[in-house]
């Protein structure tokens, strides 16, 4: 089943803000992000998100909220 260019732009997204995509996945991210508006907001409100809870966070995180907070999404991603 061939996902849809938005559905795949999401999927790869939070990759892409991670920097951990391959090359060619890195093209396709930001190939869409180029041509399709409603991505390119999503996109710049993850990274805002990111930047914020990066400068307003003052508390360390839990030991173990990370991986929670990884497999939560993986499990998001099978739904």
């Amino acid at each position: 089943m061939t996902l849809d260019p938005c559905d795949r732009c999401e999927e790869l997204l939070q990759d892409f803000l991670d920097r951990t995509l391959t090359d060619s996945e890195w093209q396709e991210a930001e190939g869409h992000l180029t041509g399709c508006d409603y991505c390119r907001r999503r996109y710049r409100f993850e990274e805002s998100l990111r930047r914020y809870v990066r400068t307003t966070a003052s508390e360390r995180m839990p030991p173990g909220l990370m991986d929670k907070l990884t497999e939560l999404r993986g499990l998001d991603a099978t739904a």
